[in-house]
This record gives C-alpha cells, structure tokens and sequence, in this order.
C-alpha cells in the first residue's frame, strides 16, 4: 500500500468532516428530506453508528438516547420499525440488533424492551418453512437480503435454534447461478449485493463449502471498472456502495487479493466531501449516511489506516463481534 502516501492531501481520509456530517444527520428536522427518510431512520442510526465506530469515534453519539430510540421502535411483536409508528420489519428489526450489540446494550432489551426471545420468535416466524427463506414481514416479500439478516440477528442473540437452518441452506444453493454467483431468488441474475447475503449467511451457517470460490471470486474481481470502484453487476456504473458488497464477499471466500486494493482506496477517497463530510455514490455526488458507511467500511477492509477493523460477515465493527462470539484471528 506504498502507493497510499502519493496521494494528494485532498485524497486523505477527512476524519473529523464525516464525524461531524454524521453527527449532523439528526438536527436537520427543519428539512424536506429528513421527514422524506423518516422509513430509513432505524437503519441510518445502524449506518451513522458503524461508520463512528470505525472512526474510532464511538461516542460521538449519545449512548443512552441511541438505546432509549431503539427500543421505541420495538412492538409486541418483538419486531422493530423504521421509527417510531412504523410497522415492524426484518431489516429494521436487523439494525436494531447490531445497534444494540455495539453499544453492548442486550441487558437493556431485557430489561426495558421485549427481551431477545421475542426478537427471535419475530424473526423465526418470518421463515418459510417450506422452502428455507424468509419474508420481510407478514405482507409475505421473500428475498435472500431478509435470509442474511436472519441468520445475521439471531446468531448475535445466539438463537439460531429457532430456525431451520439446513432448509436455508438450501434455499440458497437454489440460488446459485453458472458463474459462481446468486440471485434474489432461484433463477435470478447475479448481483454483488445479493451474493454478499448469501456468502454472509452460509459463512454464519458454517458452510462455505458449497460455495464456487474460484467461479464467484472471478466474477466479483471483474466488477472493478477503469475508474478503480466496482460495480453491481456487468455493464453497470461504479458505485462506491460495491467497495463493501464486493470486496467483503471477495474477502470471505479469501480471494480479496484478486483486485487493485490502491486504485480502489484512490477510489472511495475521491468520493468524499472532504469540507462538509460524507461520502457519495460516486465522485462530486451528494454524500448520504448510506454510502459513508459502505465507503469507509471498504477502507477499513483495506486496512486503510486511521480505521477500526470491521467484520466482512456482520458488516460491524470486529470489536462487537469479538466481544459476542469471542476473539478470533
């Protein structure tokens, strides 16, 4: 990573601009797009949260009102919505979760929320008992994104008990394309975004073994395009949200060292704001907490320097999951 120190200095990771951008998010309630993104608000905190974390700034956002929002969200059910008023949902429920094992704040489900068990019996219900997926909710919508997060949930709260584990599996390996990838669903095209659900899941399944490493690995190092960023799928533009989805499944399957790790940090660093904070789809773009969170967590699985390191399966700081499951090498 030599090449690192020739960047100029605008190119250098503006640290102390996207904490602040970050911090900024919630005060911003005199603004059309705020009350626009009140559907996004559990998973922004989950995005805000991880990127402050991995820039070694964890508290830059109050703990106890982080928890207090959190567990507003919750209903009887156990599931979590968006906000507060909102209908229960996977991916919310999700965020909730890995917002909750950050901050180390299990106790307080327990004590002031609807406890673990509920948030398990919430998820498990959404399986498919059928065929192995899951929903997002009880409208019915199946997807390999509501599977990963399943299995990404349940296992922090070490309840992966409650599910049909090896019908998941299974499902997932209906989703398998020729080229090494996997769809949305069996016979779906390949999409980076997708493949990342199911290499994560099987990985927390213990079984990457079905996985065509050299086939996937091939496919997803032939998403970086000339400008040094990857793209989602063939033909499509670069997306600095792909710097994650990509190169963490590139790194599951150990196969990370197929890219040009410095033209990608050139990359994602030319997607800053470096005044004002944030990082956007694609260089001069808006930022969005979205993209800040995909582009720094790209950084930090090239080990960019200034950052914490960040778990390629649970997409949280290696910190937490040490913590839960135990230190690994």
């Amino acid at each position: 990573m030599s090449g690192l120190q020739e960047l100029p200095a605008e190119l250098q990771l503006a640290t102390a601009a996207h904490v602040k951008y970050i911090q900024s998010l919630d005060t911003r309630k005199d603004e059309y797009d705020y009350w626009l993104t009140e559907h996004l608000r559990l998973n922004g905190l989950y995005w805000g949260l991880t990127a402050l974390h991995l820039l070694r700034h964890p508290d830059a956002l109050p703990r106890d009102e982080t928890i207090d929002f959190v567990l507003s969200c919750q209903h009887d059910s156990g599931g979590f919505g968006a906000a507060p008023g909102h209908d229960a949902h996977m991916l919310y429920t999700v965020s909730a979760v890995q917002i909750l094992a950050m901050l180390d704040a299990f106790p307080e489900l327990e004590k002031r929320g609807k406890g673990k068990a509920q948030v398990g019996k919430f998820i498990a219900d959404l399986q498919n008992r059928d065929t192995g997926t899951f929903a997002g909710d009880e409208w019915g919508e199946e997807d390999t994104r509501f599977l990963y997060g399943a299995f990404n949930a349940l296992s922090l709260l070490g309840l992966m008990d409650l599910v049909d584990v090896d019908k998941a599996v299974s499902h997932i390996a209906a989703c398998a394309n020729f080229d090494g990838g996997y769809g949305v669903s069996p016979g779906a095209e390949s999409h980076s975004g997708q493949i990342f659900t199911c290499v994560a899941a099987l990985t927390i399944a213990g079984r990457t073994g079905a996985i065509a490493a050299d086939r996937l690995g091939a496919w997803l190092s032939e998403r970086q395009v000339a400008g040094g960023g990857f793209n989602g799928r063939p033909e499509k533009q670069e997306d600095v949200c792909y710097s994650w989805w990509v190169l963490s499944s590139l790194e599951m399957i150990g196969r990370a060292h197929w890219i040009d790790r410095e033209r990608l940090i050139a990359f994602i660093l030319r997607c800053q704001d470096t005044e004002l904070g944030g990082l956007a789809d694609r260089p001069g773009d808006m930022v969005d907490v979205w993209h800040t969170l995909f582009g720094l967590t790209g950084l930090s699985l090239l080990k960019y320097p200034g950052l914490d390191e960040v778990n390629p399966v649970y997409c949280l700081p290696k910190a937490t999951t040490d913590r839960i499951f135990g230190k690994s090498e």
